[in-house]
């Protein structure tokens, strides 16, 4: 029986070596289609925000654009449909998207209860407080009897709830599900406080403040009250669109381990080193693998960027949010961001 069985065991990794990644019918709606529908924000600059000639940016817009050059090699391929923090669970599960990219946090009960599958930490967030400096607080700790504008539906609306109870604070909620509406209310006075995501709440500040006031009249408060790891998410059932998904992310961090970026990537093809040798498809098979293009890696970089570029460009330190890498530097840098080895 041993003999039989490990006989068998090696003729199943062979079949899995040596055959192509198989197919959902996610994954085959969006190739017939010719265009991948990534459910997006509302509206928040650095992560999803459309210009004055409709084209989406930011650093949410670019993991749709980086699958979009892993399955057709054209980042252009994508149609934007912006959602409410109450409707992007509907618009997924009801196939009106076929992927989330919206800073959703991960959480147990989305993964399992809302039947989603989420894929690979693309920013590593935690929910914090917005106020205005007149209001003369310095610390969350000072919030009691605070009314805070929230968002419905969300993580952040529980946590808010979580952390007045366990610090023996009250509050007085003001749930507003549009986040433009949000932040109206929040600027015209409505509420003390906005509670949101903090990398939200910088956006907020640096591009929502109505004049004749200013950024410089707001501060974010340095409490960070949450674990708000923001990833995009599929629905379950299509394993190779959700690798894809999965995978395009490690290959944005895979390359910036490598110095591999959107100005030198050709130049990297010519490396000796395997692992760039690997991952560019020099070396042919992880596009079989996955299902795409050996050239799948290459795209990415060359038409998105790597991670490193695509934060820096959005939400960086030259940009109006002026976020530090932090905890999204590379792992090697003291930081959570971690690619699985493409391999």
């Amino acid at each position: 029986m041993g003999k039989y069985s490990l006989a068998g065991a090696v003729g199943v990794v062979a079949a899995l070596i040596s055959g192509h990644a198989m197919a959902g019918k996610d994954l085959d709606a969006i190739k017939a289609r010719g265009t991948l529908i990534c459910g997006v924000m509302e509206g928040t600059a650095g992560f999803a925000m459309p210009d004055s000639q409709g084209k989406w940016t930011g650093l949410d817009v670019d993991v749709c654009r980086a699958v979009a050059a892993a399955i057709f090699g054209d980042s252009t391929k994508v149609k934007y449909t912006p959602l409410t923090s109450q409707l992007r669970f509907t618009a997924i599960q009801s196939g009106e998207v076929d992927m989330l990219s919206n800073n959703t946090t991960a959480t147990l009960t989305r993964d399992t209860a809302l039947g989603l599958d989420f894929t690979a930490v693309t920013y590593y967030d935690g929910q914090g407080f917005l106020v205005n400096k007149k209001l003369g607080v310095k610390s969350a700790k000072e919030l009691n009897g605070a009314t805070v504008c929230v968002a419905p539906g969300t993580t952040t609306e529980l946590n808010l709830a979580d952390y007045f109870r366990a610090n023996k604070m009250t509050f007085k909620p003001v749930v507003i599900e549009k986040v433009e509406e949000v932040r109206a209310a929040f600027f015209t006075g409505r509420c003390d406080v906005y509670t949101n995501d903090s990398s939200s709440l910088y956006a907020t500040r640096a591009s929502n403040v109505p004049p004749p006031a200013t950024a410089d009249d707001y501060i974010i408060l340095p409490e960070i009250i949450s674990k708000e790891p923001l990833a995009p998410a599929v629905r379950h059932g299509d394993n190779q669109f959700a690798d894809i998904v999965r995978w395009s992310q490690y290959a944005m961090l895979e390359a910036e381990e490598y110095g591999i970026n959107s100005k030198n990537v050709d130049e990297m093809l010519k490396s000796d080193n395997p692992g760039i040798k690997r991952i560019l498809g020099v070396t042919p098979g992880m596009g079989k693998a996955l299902g795409v293009d050996e050239k799948w890696v290459y795209n990415i970089v060359k038409q998105v960027g790597n991670y490193g570029e695509s934060f820096e460009r959005n939400v960086g330190k030259d940009t109006p949010l002026k976020i530090a890498r932090g905890l999204n530097a590379l792992w090697n840098q003291g930081g959570l961001q971690y690619a699985e080895p493409i391999r």
